[in-house]
């Protein structure tokens, strides 16, 4: 039995629900945003809520409920309030900067920059120490994959903590080799 799937969603002010056969479509002022639905599952306005109901407890439509669910929630929060991910760079000379409106740059102590080019609904900001990179969007999913991709660029390692990390990322930090001593 799907806990979540039973939980209404909360439209907020300013955020309009379309529903039709198959797919929802959620306005808010930061965009628009369409999911389709599973068609044996059902999906209504009541109250001022948006409510996920099943049609029978087979198990393909118990696992649909919930996921569905959460995919339109997140819809309605991200057309509401927006998603962000931030990213810090760490490392001597390691910088990113925006080349364009279009594409990120960072210098990653290789022998060349690395232009990152940003998808379309996707906005990114970089501080005045060019070392935070913030990333925006109304798709949770694709905030999250984007900065997934350009924490890839250069992981953190664990024995400097050189490279790009999550800002809330806890980097676990290594001892290095001892050196030769007196004994």
């Amino acid at each position: 039995m799907s806990r979540v799937g039973k939980k209404p969603i909360i439209i907020p002010s300013g955020v309009d629900a379309k529903i039709e056969t198959g797919k929802v479509t959620v306005k808010g002022p930061l965009g628009e945003m369409s999911q389709s639905v599973n068609p044996n599952l059902i999906v209504k306005k009541a109250d001022g809520n948006l409510v996920v109901e099943r049609q029978s407890d087979a198990k393909i439509y118990r696992e649909l409920h919930g996921l569905t669910r959460n995919l339109i929630a997140n819809m309605v929060q991200g057309v509401s309030k927006g998603y962000e991910k931030t990213l810090d760079i760490s490392g001597v000379g390691f910088k990113a900067s925006i080349a364009n409106k279009t594409n990120l740059m960072f210098t990653l102590g290789f022998s060349h920059p690395v232009m990152f080019p940003l998808p379309k609904g996707i906005t990114a900001t970089v501080d005045a120490k060019q070392t935070q990179v913030v990333i925006k969007g109304i798709d949770k999913q694709l905030v999250g994959q984007m900065a997934a991709n350009i924490r890839g660029l250069k992981r953190p390692e664990p024995y400097k903590g050189k490279g790009i990390k999550y800002s809330t990322e806890v980097i676990h930090r290594k001892e290095g080799k001892a050196g030769k001593g007196g004994k």
